[in-house]
């Protein structure tokens, strides 16, 4: 055997050796972690509804809120900012994605030098003491992911792109709500504003008719009084409402993103009909409707690619080198065909010795991942607690609402009785005036229930994902389809 076979074969022998050495202290590979499928829901005899539409808030057929909600999204904050963590998260995946592949550098350079009269090689042997260098070379460098490191990277690069997506569309969702639910709020006190208008009218009859009693010696002082304390109770509900009013409008005109006195005008309306449920299919479907839970999943895939470029760091990273090129001390025959240069250098580098440096890497990547499917459990139970307890208040205030309607009846009957008894002479102003009292605070007291129970509504809309879908219900296979396209060099092995 000749000396460069001799060199060859021991090269080989000591790389099997070390990589059977390095190999020995791999960890194994982490399977995916089992994650939830279906929400544990319970038993919920909640009545069946549908999952919210895309553009949920058209249901309540309101054009003020669809042009509020439209302001909103324009210019949100915090929109801006979940699509700059979206750009950024994009940007590292073509990043990583470049890194993975094939890159070629060129390269001229011309030097001029002066040899030293006093070196290796004198000057008066080698005849010269200035010479020219040129060089002009291509240098090709392809990283060989035989481990799979580098697609890996990319994955778990693919993985936060899609969590920041879904991260911004639940930023959407929030804003979307909170718009919804503060014009609601506000067209509540708009409606129980005009009730309390009518309650202070029949307060002012009221004390108007006790003064006169009081004066005409029928009635004690103390009647008077009382009427004119109710009197005052019923200025302040009003103010109490108006400034609160006030506050919802300011509350709007922030989420708007505009001054409060370029808030488009809002004429009141009545509140919309509630007629949201619980789908049928919620336990099941749920985890693929929020956000927040399709962006902890995706986290969590992203940090089991990360235990797998912690783990592929203990193995040896191969490299093919090639250069090609023209070298000359002559300009005038740098062109020439012997000027050539051609390099082809394979190369190994293998981690022998790193003070436990790659161990602490893992058990890094290690912590991570728990730390993710931690969170992701916790979002799950989250997003069933915020289900459970909207679902149940809103069946709790269908009730109320029955019982309210039933009350608001009755009261009805008796003011339309009391008004009889007043056209006929039987009775005088104050009873008609008293039941018209008990009827406004059953209808304020109404108008309370129902605006909670829009304001429920609009919750289990948002704890539905409002409109969200998840773009594909298997999270690694969407990073297997978003990555194909990637350079061959990414490509991992099945297993290894």
């Amino acid at each position: 055997m000749n000396r460069s076979g001799l060199r060859v074969t021991l090269t080989a022998l000591i790389t099997s050796g070390a990589v059977a050495l390095s190999a020995c202290s791999v960890p194994r590979r982490l399977e995916p972690p089992a994650l939830e499928r279906p929400a544990p829901l319970g038993t919920l005899q909640l009545p069946t509804g549908s999952w919210p539409k895309s553009a949920w808030w058209r249901i309540y057929g309101d054009p003020q809120l669809d042009h509020l909600i439209r302001l909103a999204l324009r210019d949100a904050a915090d929109l801006q900012l979940a699509s700059a963590r979206v750009q950024t998260a994009e940007s590292a995946m073509r990043v990583a994605a470049a890194q993975a592949g094939l890159s070629v550098d060129g390269s001229a350079q011309w030097s001029r030098r002066r040899l030293s009269e006093n070196g290796i090689l004198p000057t008066e042997f080698l005849g010269i003491e200035w010479y020219s260098q040129a060089d002009i070379g291509v240098q090709l460098r392809y990283q060989l992911d035989w481990w799979g490191k580098r697609r890996a990277t990319v994955e778990a690069a693919v993985g936060e792109l899609r969590a920041a997506a879904a991260q911004a569309d639940a930023a959407k969702l929030a804003i979307q709500h909170a718009v919804a639910d503060t014009y609601f709020a506000w067209l509540g006190d708009q409606a129980r504003l005009a009730v309390a208008r009518d309650a202070l009218a029949a307060q002012e009859r009221l004390a108007a008719i006790a003064q006169l009693r009081v004066r005409r010696g029928v009635d004690l002082p103390d009647q008077a009084q009382a009427a004119l304390a109710q009197l005052a109770a019923a200025r302040e509900q009003r103010a109490a409402l108006e400034g609160t009013a006030r506050v919802r409008l300011a509350g709007l005109a922030a989420l708007v993103g505009v001054p409060m006195d370029r808030l488009p005008r809002l004429a009141p309306r009545p509140l919309p009909a509630v007629a949201q449920g619980l789908p049928a299919d919620a336990s099941l479907d749920l985890v693929a409707r929020r956000p927040d839970i399709a962006a902890s999943r995706w986290l969590v895939q992203t940090a089991l690619r990360r235990t797998d470029v912690a783990r592929a760091q203990f193995l040896p990273d191969l490299s093919l080198t090639a250069l090609a090129g023209l070298s000359s001390i002559d300009m005038d025959r740098l062109f020439d065909g012997g000027s050539r240069v051609f390099e082809l250098t394979p190369a190994v580098h293998l981690p022998i010795f790193n003070s436990g440096l790659l161990e602490a890497n893992y058990g890094a990547s290690r912590a991570q991942l728990d730390a993710a499917i931690a969170s992701y459990r916790s979002t799950v139970l989250s997003a069933v607690r915020e289900v459970s307890s909207q679902a149940l208040l809103a069946q709790m205030l269908a009730e109320r609402r029955r019982e309210q309607g039933e009350q608001l009846a009755a009261m009805q009957q008796l003011s339309a009785s009391a008004a009889s008894r007043l056209r006929q002479g039987v009775s005088d102003a104050r009873e008609q005036l008293q039941a018209q009292l008990r009827l406004l605070s059953q209808r304020d007291s109404a108008l309370q229930v129902d605006a909670q129970a829009l304001a429920t509504d609009l919750a289990l809309v948002r704890a539905l994902g409002g409109g969200y879908r998840d773009p594909t219900t298997d999270p690694q296979t969407a990073t297997a389809s978003a990555s194909s396209s990637l350079p061959p060099s990414v490509a991992r092995p099945d297993e290894r």
